[in-house]
């Protein structure tokens, strides 16, 4: 098990070849998608320990993001175009009213631009095709939220939550409940299960 710190704008895939090609491994798989905008820890099972990836892909995990107040995207993070400004600027006291609402189990749609597969296709091959499909809510459970100083309109959230959770998801919902909108300007993930960013290794380094 290879647990790698996945640097920006490469998708988990394209990460999960070039360590493949570094140890000359047959098979592989990672576990748990990471969007190329998102970084951090990516364990990386190579051969045997692919039997070991879904204990892994069922482990809660914890993400810090970059929330963004006042604009909503079409992705829901950065990547995609603004769809609506708000003029309104929520206060701390305004965020700190509504995260409880988000702590527990709470239910979730999942965003169109994701990998989940309907037909045999994901949803983001739709959704770049501007077709909007129904999707059931998911139940997840958002173990801890903290927040960091609100500064302009950005603040860093930190997360502990179940497997399935959508980060990007879960800011433009607390965007909702505050009026004004929200989408993720940066992601990265610091812990799988036991397993920690502070443990793992980075790309360049690895590759050396």
């Amino acid at each position: 098990v290879v647990l790698l710190d996945k640097p920006l704008g490469l998708s988990s895939n394209a990460a999960l070849q070039k360590v493949r090609r570094a140890y000359r491994a047959i098979k592989g798989g990672h576990t748990g998608t990471l969007d190329p905008l998102a970084t951090g820890l990516l364990p990386l099972c190579l051969g045997e320990a692919t039997k070991f990836s879904q204990m892994l892909l069922d482990a809660d995990k914890a993400y810090v993001a970059r929330v963004r107040l006042g604009e909503t995207t079409t992705t829901g993070d950065a990547e995609g175009e603004i769809l609506v400004r708000s003029e309104l600027r929520p206060t701390e006291t305004d965020v700190d009213a509504v995260l409880p609402r988000f702590l527990g189990e709470i239910d979730q749609v999942p965003p169109m631009y994701s990998a989940l597969k309907r037909d045999g296709k994901p949803l983001y091959e739709y959704a770049r095709q501007g077709v909007e499909l129904e999707r059931a809510a998911r139940r997840v459970s958002i173990l801890s939220l903290a927040r960091g100083p609100l500064d302009g309109q950005e603040f860093n959230l930190s997360v502990s939550c179940s497997k399935g959770t959508y980060i990007r998801t879960l800011a433009e919902d607390i965007g909702a409940a505050l009026g004004c909108g929200a989408h993720i300007k940066a992601l990265r993930r610091t812990r799988i299960g036991p397993f920690r960013v502070e443990d793992a290794v980075c790309l360049d380094v690895l590759e050396q």
